[in-house]
């Protein structure tokens, strides 16, 4: 091999690496399915006149970037926690694969273009939607995740913002519909939270987070209060069909989903095992999808 196929070899394992890190700094997974919800919000709230692209670009660009810098933030700000986790060692900034003032300027210009996108290409109120929503996963909910189970509620504000910014980028307003898919997302956060605090319970407790209800117990208690969240779901997952918003076959969809998501907390309740809140989890990690693509399908003429 000559010495130019060496370094070009080098060179491309270089920007491999440096590109896994970033993607990694910015919690390409999480943000691509934040993406997905606001594009679930955008497509659920358009009228179907003449499909705004431009605004659809503009938020999925810009909620990225958003969600990116957010995830970014709360790495910069718990860099050393993230040391002392299991789950969170092999990230960049505890490897030092990114060094801290790269991090900084790194993630103040994808938040800058982030909101850049939003004020050009959506409306105003998406604009400081999204600000809010990242002012409050990194100034409110990070923090207080070291205070109590409180961080959950606060987390869950951001973590349902991604359809009300599609709906509001898409119709300029906040509207009944709106509130429903935002309420669904949030209600869901709670068992979905709590599932994943379960299952890094003792990870979470060497970086000092107290993020389970009913006194951070692995408990019937706790269990309880999961499935009475993911029970909620239930009515809330009716309400696009009762409004009007999709038709009857998601409402169908979604009722058969949470039952499902429902049964798994009884198993959980009987025996409060870490493997019966992995399956929670994993059952939260496809309730939301499945349900939001039921209903753009729904929603399709």
């Amino acid at each position: 091999m000559s010495t130019v196929e060496m370094n070009s070899d080098s060179f491309a394992g270089l920007l491999k690496s440096r590109l896994v890190a970033y993607s990694d700094l910015i919690k390409f997974r999480l943000s691509a399915l934040v993406t997905f919800s606001a594009v679930f919000g955008y497509i659920l709230g358009d009228r179907g006149i003449d499909f705004g692209w431009s605004g659809f670009f503009g938020l999925v660009l810009g909620g990225f970037f958003i969600s990116g810098a957010s995830g970014a933030a709360n790495e910069i700000m718990e860099r050393d926690l993230d040391k002392l986790m299991k789950r969170t060692q092999n990230r960049p900034l505890p490897l030092q694969l990114i060094s801290l003032q790269e991090a900084y300027w790194f993630t103040g210009f994808i938040a800058f273009l982030g909101i850049g996108l939003l004020w050009f290409f959506t409306n105003p109120l998406t604009t400081a939607l999204g600000v809010l929503s990242m002012l409050l996963y990194v100034f409110a909910y990070t923090p207080l995740k070291r205070v109590g189970p409180i961080a959950v509620f606060v987390g869950a504000i951001p973590g349902a913002m991604p359809p009300l910014l599609g709906w509001t980028a898409a119709t300029g307003a906040i509207t009944y519909e709106a509130l429903i898919i935002f309420g669904i997302q949030f209600i869901w956060q709670f068992p979905h939270f709590w599932a994943i605090a379960w299952v890094s319970d003792e990870d979470y407790k060497r970086a000092g987070f107290k993020l389970l209800p009913s006194g951070g117990g692995q408990d019937l208690n706790t269990a309880i209060q999961i499935m009475i969240y993911t029970l909620f779901l239930l009515p809330l997952g009716l309400l696009p069909s009762y409004f009007g918003l999709v038709g009857l076959n998601s409402g169908i969809v979604a009722t058969v989903c949470g039952v499902l998501f429902l049964a798994q907390t009884f198993s959980l309740m009987r025996d409060c095992s870490r493997k019966s809140a992995l399956k929670i989890m994993f059952g939260s990690f496809l309730y939301l999808p499945v349900v939001q693509i039921a209903y753009l399908l729904d929603k399709m003429p």
